[in-house]
């Protein structure tokens, strides 16, 4: 039995809120922009085809656009035989959040927040007797209660390495101003 809900003054099926949502994401965006936000969560090589069909595109639309975005550097291609695969570009996405931690965030609560990090990371060594997450995942049963803290301990390193980074350009950036 499908779930009903109130919408707008008139009672509707789950099936038409996501046909309504996808109509006004067409609606509302270019096919690029489409296609750019579907290539900015791919994080596994994908077939064009398979972009188009999450973007609402046709195939070769979305060809076109993802050429474009990955001369953006937007995105990246690997070859399969003769089917190119895309994906987002991991560096960038690095880059970008290293310029928006630099926009938003003080130098001083940079510093705390790589002094949390690492005090995160040392709680987690000692709490597991391990150095790293990889060693702790090769530990665990399934069922074990640590499985959480692999993924949280991954997070955080990338996320005090990521802190660092902002933290140099910044400093960077201030001795090349001096």
């Amino acid at each position: 039995m499908e779930k009903l809900f109130y919408l707008t003054g008139q009672i509707v099926g789950m099936t038409d809120i996501n046909e309504r949502a996808t109509e006004a994401w067409t609606d509302e965006t270019t096919s690029r922009e489409r296609i750019r936000t579907v290539l900015e969560e791919t994080t596994e090589y994908t077939t064009a085809a398979e972009i188009a069909d999450r973007s609402l595109t046709s195939a070769p639309t979305a060809r076109k656009y993802l050429k474009e975005l990955v001369a953006d550097g937007i995105g990246v291609t690997t070859q399969d035989g003769r089917t190119t695969l895309y994906k987002r570009d991991e560096g960038r996405q690095i880059d970008d959040r290293i310029a928006e931690l630099r926009e938003t965030t003080s130098r001083e609560d940079l510093i705390d927040g790589i002094r949390e990090m690492k005090a995160q990371l040392q709680d987690y060594r000692d709490t597991y007797g391990v150095d790293g997450p990889e060693e702790l995942a090769i530990e665990l049963d399934a069922g074990d209660d640590g499985w959480g803290d692999v993924g949280r301990w991954r997070a955080t390193r990338r996320n005090l390495a990521i802190a660092q980074a902002a933290l140099q350009v910044d400093e960077a950036h201030r001795l090349a101003e001096a």
